[in-house]
């Protein structure tokens, strides 16, 4: 607990109710936390009051808190700019921060007589510069088929030097290139093409081929038909180049498309940035905190100060403070500009995209696979989990009648099998078959292990999140124990359908279907099948055991006790079979004769 709560709550209560930003500071006075607010005194005390119910990341936060400053502002809007402001300046340790996945990327013009347009890592050498872009493969992209349809040189030639030296290359003749090698394209003419590839970098085909067009009939009205014919050809490829773009991003006229990803602890937002009906730049961040309302906080901070605001900001659900942001963005671009949840068409495709990017970018910071993120943070989502469940324990009742009631426990961590962590169970407490109290006998027996703190690295784990393979009657069976042993543990069922397939989530009151979530159910039904398979093989072979040592009895001599010492110390028919008359003897505390008719039936079968 922070001891001076009691200076802080008498500070805040002299505070203003009016709008404005509030500081908090460390015992060395370093900002470590920078907020808004409507009301300054509410939002202030909501940090110090007694018995607060804070997340673990305020909690911190506060416990931290050696004093705070506070700046009026004369409304909500100026205290939401002022306070991205400080947090760029600052970057205090409990807000949301930016971090750029890589640094940024230009398209470069060159200051020659012949420029060339490339795309670069920093604006060091001479010429002019487009960006910056986060994205290098987006850069790289745009110059490549600026290049390609107004045919201009990517070779190494220097010109005017080198023109009239050697044959044009291969680029020429294959039309990716104008020849200016031969000498026979003016400078005017060359830089025009410059300029119109420029300009189709900046503003996407549809602005190109209209002042192209332009420029084609002014052409032709002067009678100059070798110009107006190399414009038909510039405005041919742009089209085409076009209708391959409109294939691939149809119907997205100006639209930031934002998705974010989780992965214990890690937020990674995508940012895919359409202008013009084509993908115009990328980005991924990776939040350095987390806390509520992470989708409004990043983009509080990401469109604080930019100029650039598209129409429309496409996400997966609308942030709380959304007309505070709607505001922000407005003000910045100087017109209306919209937050969309799309439910269908193009614009969700593109969501689950940006998703995707975050997902993949996620899954290779933390050597797992976009898919494996995917279905972890779907499943802790439809399950009303805080945070995607990192280490799940699932359970399987497997049995022959009253015979070999067994139990299996399998692991997934990060979405993957933990086979050194699984765990078999012989029922014992269970005389007849009773799925509902073997299963209850055997969390209990794993429970306890956490309880007491005894057993191996794995038994002493407390597990994210517990699947059994039943439905509600078998999670309504286990969760009494659960509030029993004082823990907190979410418990779901694995439903079935009557061709024994994964069909559902089961709670202790009903069903949560998750087949809409491709990624989760993938998952849940690799559980089930794992955790299944796993108990059938071992009752398998504890019913074959059972089985051998039954027919081992039928020795005179040889009594339960006697036929399980064998068992336990040779376990495989194969191991018996290799041992020796004498062996035999000395492991099951027979006579010799006795042994002998051992051998004799061993071999004999």
């Amino acid at each position: 607990m922070n001891p001076r709560l009691p200076y802080l709550r008498e500070k805040t209560s002299k505070l203003t109710s009016s709008p404005g930003v509030y500081i908090m500071k460390d015992r060395e006075g370093a900002v470590i936390y920078i907020g808004k607010a409507k009301n300054l005194k509410n939002r202030v005390t909501s940090y110090f009051r007694e018995n607060p119910d804070h997340t673990p990341k305020v909690a911190a936060m506060v416990s931290h808190v050696n004093d705070y400053d506070f700046i009026v502002t004369d409304s909500e809007y100026e205290a939401l700019v002022l306070e991205c402001s400080l947090i760029k300046q600052h970057k205090p340790k409990y807000n949301i921060l930016l971090k750029d996945d890589k640094g940024y990327h230009y398209i470069r013009i060159s200051d020659e007589d012949y420029p060339r347009i490339t795309s670069e890592k920093n604006t060091k050498q001479p010429g002019r510069y487009l960006g910056p872009y986060t994205s290098s493969t987006v850069a790289k992209e745009a110059v490549d088929e600026a290049n390609r349809v107004f045919m201009l040189p990517t070779c190494r030639r220097v010109f005017p030097r080198d023109m009239g030296k050697g044959r044009p290359c291969l680029n020429y003749h294959i039309k990716n290139c104008m020849g200016v090698c031969r000498g026979k394209i003016s400078r005017e003419s060359y830089l025009e093409a410059v300029e119109q590839a420029v300009d189709f970098i900046r503003s996407g085909s549809a602005g190109s081929v209209e002042r192209m067009e332009r420029e084609m009939n002014d052409a032709a009205e002067a009678l100059d038909f070798e110009k107006a014919a190399l414009l038909r050809d510039r405005i041919s490829a742009v089209k085409r180049a076009a209708e391959k773009q409109k294939i691939m991003n149809s119907g997205v006229d100006s639209a930031d498309v934002i998705a974010a990803a989780e992965y214990y602890g890690g937020i990674y937002v995508s940012v895919l940035m359409y202008r013009e009906n084509r993908l115009f730049d990328k980005a991924v961040f990776e939040l350095s905190s987390s806390g509520e309302d992470i989708l409004g906080q990043f983009m509080e901070q990401y469109y604080h100060g930019r100029t650039d605001i598209p129409k429309t900001v496409v996400t997966d659900h609308i942030p709380e403070e959304a007309p505070l942001i709607e505001e922000l963005l407005e003000h910045q671009s100087g017109r209306k500009v919209k937050l969309h949840v799309p439910q269908k068409g193009r614009l969700l495709e593109l969501l689950r995209l940006a998703k995707n990017n975050s997902a993949e970018y996620a899954a290779l910071q933390n050597d797992r696979t976009g898919r494996e993120v995917i279905a972890l943070e779907e499943l802790g989502k439809s399950l009303g989990l805080s945070k995607p469940p990192r280490y799940i324990e699932a359970y399987d009742i497997s049995n022959l009648s009253s015979e070999s009631m067994v139990a299996g426990m399998i692991v997934f961590e990060d979405g993957r099998p933990l086979k050194k962590a699984y765990k078999r169970f012989t029922v014992k407490e269970q005389e007849l078959q009773n799925d509902y109290g073997s299963m209850r006998e055997v969390l209990k027996r794993r429970l306890m292990h956490i309880v007491e703190g005894e057993g191996d690295e794995y038994f002493t784990r407390t597990p994210d999140l517990i699947l059994l393979d039943g439905g509600k009657g078998h999670v309504n069976a286990v969760a009494p124990l659960l509030r029993e042993l004082g823990l907190d543990i979410p418990l779901f069922g694995m439903v079935k359908d009557n061709k024994h397939r994964t069909r559902a989530i089961a709670t202790g009151g009903g069903e949560i279907q998750i087949n809409g979530l491709k990624s989760a159910f993938s998952l849940v039904t690799q559980i089930q099948d794992e955790v299944h398979r796993y108990s059938v093989a071992f009752m398998h072979s504890k019913h074959k055991k059972k089985t051998y040592a039954s027919e081992l009895q039928t020795v005179r001599g040889i009594g339960e006790k006697k036929a399980a010492r064998l068992m336990l110390k040779y376990k495989t028919r194969e191991n018996l079979l290799q041992a020796s008359p004498q062996e035999l003897a000395n492991t099951a505390g027979v006579n010799a004769d006795t042994a002998a008719e051992l051998w004799s039936l061993l071999h004999n079968e």
